[in-house]
């Protein structure tokens, strides 16, 4: 779930935000509906120079009864202590690694490496993957397998790959990208960004080798329900947990 000014919203292509409901009514409905974890990112956080959302993190918490990853704004220890106390099971670093990726070190070391998801957000650009900062907002000299690689050297416990290509237009994961992950890395890799139906999903699982796939409109939307989608899955091959 992307949040801004206290909202779940869901753009295409990291622009072209709509309102998509309250964070915690969201959260406490997909936990009802059987998901198994998710994800809350700030996603102004970082290019605004905010902390991210502590009291909102402490609702979420109070409501929902499956692990839950937050992000956006995080700098240092302090940030990541003050969100897991508040009851997040896990924080998402993503342009504080880019500027300094000792920090994923120091969140591994002091919490534990699964508490430390680093969210790569890349554009397929002239045949190549360019991570960006500050949501999608500003370039930078890393590439996507590089950069992923040198996070999980450091101590990242998973990875969160969002295609910015791909994000909200529903057409597919960026399957050859994830593989291509899934091969050099050891850690579990988190497909996001295209999903627009069913197959999209089972194609993440089995051609992009994906450990878990990250939705948002669709189910936001109501165009596809969890329970419908794992026995799909579970149909195909998927292993899930039902």
């Amino acid at each position: 779930m992307d949040i801004k000014d206290g909202k779940t919203v869901k753009g295409i292509n990291f622009v072209n935000f709509r309102d998509a409901g309250d964070p915690v009514e969201l959260g406490a409905a997909y936990s009802r509906a059987g998901a198994d974890e998710l994800v809350y990112l700030d996603i102004t956080a970082s290019h605004e120079g905010r902390k991210t959302f502590t009291d909102l993190v402490r609702k979420i918490a109070e409501n929902i009864n499956i692990p839950f990853t937050v992000g956006g704004g995080i700098h240092e220890l302090h940030d990541v202590e003050r969100l897991l106390n508040a009851g997040a099971d896990k924080v998402s670093v993503n342009s504080a690694a880019l500027r300094n990726p000792k920090l994923i070190g120091e969140i591994a070391r002091h919490f534990g490496s699964q508490v430390c998801v680093v969210a790569i957000d890349a554009n397929q650009e002239g045949g190549d993957w360019i991570c960006y900062l500050n949501g999608g907002r500003i370039p930078t000299d890393k590439h996507l397998f590089d950069w992923a690689k040198m996070a999980e050297s450091e101590g990242a416990g998973e990875i969160l790959f969002t295609s910015m290509t791909h994000d909200g237009v529903k057409t597919g994961y960026a399957n050859e990208a994830l593989s291509r992950l899934a091969d050099e890395l050891h850690i579990p890799v988190i497909a996001s960004g295209g999903a627009g139906n069913r197959e999209h999903f089972r194609d993440a699982f089995t051609l992009g080798k994906a450990d878990a796939a990250l939705a948002a409109s669709v189910f936001h939307f109501g165009e596809i329900k969890i329970e419908e989608l794992k026995l799909y899955l579970q149909r195909e091959g998927v292993n899930v947990r039902l």
